[in-house]
């Protein structure tokens, strides 16, 4: 007997779980149903990502729509078009049996008109992200005022994406006797500040403890020093010869820079960013489903919609600056009741942020060494052999044995294994036998940060470029993504600057002026020796010779400023910041 049928579910819905090969419910599965189906009710239910919440509300929200009407019955509202778009096919897989049922979906990137059309042939549950959403409500083309079920899946990632707005102005169009559903991975303040406002007396159901990650994955750092980051990745890798895996790096930029290396470097890699069509995102994430791709480099929105389960390993390549958001990323892999690992590249500075992943999931990491080119040449040479021993025998070589026996005659087994693992292991020993140790220990190998917690920096601009203090901290915080709160003591001078962050951030600085530059010149940022004193430290020329003086070639980039961070990126004036803007545009 299928286990699902003590929920209660209907001969249709069971029939479709059965052609889909489900015998167990989830623990979230096991817990919402029933209650979903047999109250009136609200919920909050808290579980990580891969443990099956999309049946968890689908398989109740089918039960309770009325076929015969053609109104909208029920809203769900995700994050990004892919989610949206995986939440819209897995509940017409759910439905395949029920007849009359129609579910559309609603997302930025598609013809607008065309998704009214289907919309007005009647879609009794509607699938949406915020903001297509409201674009479709303010131009009339959609009405959910008759509603009986709102779905806000992910919502902890939809607030983080800054969608409060979006979702209460769109709340504020459907009844107010509905039943709202909140299925979220982990519990801020602002999901439990909407669960408050929009909800009456919630039932909330918990698997595991809030923000919580899943009990299947491990969870692993490296300390490396900043500029060896890459060559950590790389090596990581190589010593998982079988990785099937996600890459997180914070922005788009740093998305496809990684991507690309790994390519030139002769890895299947991609990136997955907002920058990217929908159709180009479409064929990245089959070609990863489908293991032509290894290694998926992406950023946070994007990867909202990656929905595999054989992911073996998450990559953090830079930690992300919402702690929560370490959460989601680890729930990529771990899938299915499949292990994971977890792995994150730091530099010293940055250890202190792993305690406060470690508080936050209640799990403990394990410092680990990144491996050797000797360790990494012995799990290369032992996977090729495992390899060779699995492989099954293609008879179509038969005929060409005699040939092949003449030209090896006169070799022993033991030359013959020698020189066939010589020829297809020498690019390995050749790269790794020089590799130098990539782990940082002892003393802190980075430059030095200041007393009060902060670094300061200096900067090749100043007055005689535009700025004064309010004008360069407002340029800083956009080129650098960073708060108010993280820059302190911007000091202007005639033609340099100083400037603080906190110490964490240090990377990123580095990492962003490595290559920038500003009306064509150079940007140079480097760690302040002299605590701000006139000079400003250690300066280098730049590749037009410029140390602090007036350029003679009329150089002044007053009022908006336009800038790049080096081939490829934006020369029209645009910054191409990976801002937490609405993910139906992304």
């Amino acid at each position: 007997m299928n286990k699902f049928e003590a929920l209660g579910l209907g001969d249709e819905i069971l029939k479709a779980v059965n052609d889909m090969g489900f015998e167990t419910p989830s623990e979230v599965q096991e817990k919402a149903i029933p209650i979903l189906l047999n109250e009136d009710t609200d919920i909050v239910a808290l579980a990580q990502t891969g443990t099956g919440k999309t049946a968890a509300f689908g398989f109740p929200l089918i039960e309770k729509i009325d076929v015969k009407s053609r109104i909208t019955q029920g809203l769900i509202l995700s994050p990004t078009r892919e989610l949206c778009l995986q939440i819209t096919n897995e509940l017409k897989n759910y439905s395949k049996y029920i007849s009359g049922l129609n579910v559309v979906a609603i997302y930025g990137g598609a013809s607008i008109t065309e998704q009214a059309k289907q919309i007005k042939r009647g879609a009794q549950i509607i699938v949406a992200t915020p903001g297509r959403m409201q674009d479709m409500i303010n131009r009339k083309m959609v009405n959910i005022s008759d509603i009986g079920f709102c779905v806000l899946d992910e919502a902890d990632e939809m607030l983080n994406m800054g969608f409060y707005e979006d979702i209460n102005a769109i709340l504020s169009h459907t009844p107010e006797h509905k039943n709202t559903w909140l299925f979220s991975a982990t519990m801020p303040k602002e999901v439990a500040t909407i669960a408050k406002r929009f909800m009456d007396s919630p039932k909330e159901i918990t698997v595991g403890h809030k923000n919580t990650g899943s009990k299947n994955v491990s969870h692993e750092y490296y300390v490396v020093n900043s500029r060896d980051r890459y060559a950590a990745l790389k090596r990581l890798a190589d010593a998982n010869p079988d990785i099937f895996s996600v890459i997180f790096c914070r922005t788009k930029r740093d998305t496809q820079k990684v991507a690309e290396n790994l390519i030139g470097d002769g890895y299947n890699a991609a990136a997955l960013h907002g920058d990217l069509s929908q159709n180009q995102r479409d064929l990245v994430m089959k070609s990863f489903r489908n293991r032509q791709i290894q290694m998926l480099v992406a950023t946070d929105v994007a990867a909202r919609g990656i929905d595999v389960d054989d992911v073996t390993h998450v990559i953090n390549y830079q930690l992300p600056d919402e702690i929560e958001t370490y959460t989601h990323r680890s729930g990529r892999t771990g899938r299915a009741g499949k292990s994971g690992v977890s792995m994150v590249i730091v530099s010293k500075s940055e250890i202190r942020k792993i305690k406060s992943v470690e508080r936050i999931i209640k799990k403990e990491f394990e410092k680990k060494e990144i491996p050797s080119g000797e360790e990494i040449c012995q799990v290369q040479l032992f996977h090729l052999a495992s390899d060779i021993g699995k492989a099954e025998i293609n008879h179509e070589i038969d005929s060409y044995l005699p040939s092949i026996h003449e030209v090896l005659d006169g070799f022993s087994k033991e030359e013959l294994i020698k020189k066939f693992f010589s020829v297809e292991f020498s690019r390995f020993h050749n790269y790794y036998k020089n590799a130098r140790d990539l782990n940082v220990t002892g003393r802190d190998n980075e430059r030095s940060s200041g007393g009060d917690g902060t670094t300061r920096y200096f900067i090749n601009v100043g007055e005689k470029d535009g700025f004064d203090w309010m004008t360069l901290k407002d340029f800083l915080k956009e080129v650098l993504e960073l708060g108010s709160d993280s820059l302190s003591r911007v000091d202007v001078k005639e033609s340099f600057s100083f400037f603080n962050t906190t110490s964490e951030y240090q990377e990123r600085v580095l990492s962003i002026f490595e290559d920038f530059r500003m009306e064509g010149r150079k940007v140079n940022v480097e760690i302040s020796k002299g605590s701000g004193r006139k000079g400003g430290g250690k300066r280098r020329r730049d590749g037009n010779g410029f140390k602090g003086k007036r350029r003679s070639d009329g150089f002044k980039p007053k009022g908006k400023k336009r800038f790049d961070r080096g081939e490829g990126r934006d020369q029209g004036g645009n910054s191409r910041r990976d801002r937490r803007k609405r993910s139906d545009r992304r």
